[in-house]
């Protein structure tokens, strides 16, 4: 004896099929754009936070030699390349915009697909005095 179902009970139709596939595809049309920019605001913080421990090395090395812009045996500032830089590669570039023996400016570079998402923000920039700019059409405070 075979357990049968009732031919009313058969499956699915092709219209339930159809309703699901409509619901993944709203779903999915509604979370992807979030989902984007979180990626973006992610990469971001990345960069911020890499820039951020650039500034603290550029205050240690300047507490070992009094200047910013060379060391006391007369070669030049060097940005270390840590974990922070090797993690945002290809997102970002971490440098040196402008050293003197009183002042720096460090600056992070969107790169690659970054660049073309993140136009809110653009180049990030932090100096000694901890002032933080943005060339982008974004404010201090939303992309900080």
């Amino acid at each position: 004896m075979r357990n049968r179902l009732p031919k009313n009970q058969a499956g699915m139709t092709l219209i339930e099929l159809m309703v699901a596939v409509c619901i993944v595809g709203i779903l999915t049309m509604i979370a992807y754009p979030n989902y984007s920019t979180y990626v973006v605001r992610s990469k971001r913080n990345l960069a911020t936070a890499c820039l951020q421990e650039a500034a603290q090395y550029m205050e240690r090395f300047y507490t070992t030699n009094l200047r910013y812009d060379q060391a006391t045996d007369g070669t030049a500032v060097a940005l270390p390349t840590t974990s922070c830089v090797s993690d945002m590669k290809g997102n970002y570039v971490l440098a040196v915009a402008s050293v003197s023996a009183n002042a720096f400016v460090l600056k992070v570079t969107p790169q690659g697909g970054q660049a073309s998402s993140d136009t809110q923000c653009g180049t990030l920039t932090l100096s000694q005095s901890g002032a933080r700019t943005v060339s982008g059409t974004g404010t201090t405070s939303t992309c900080w």
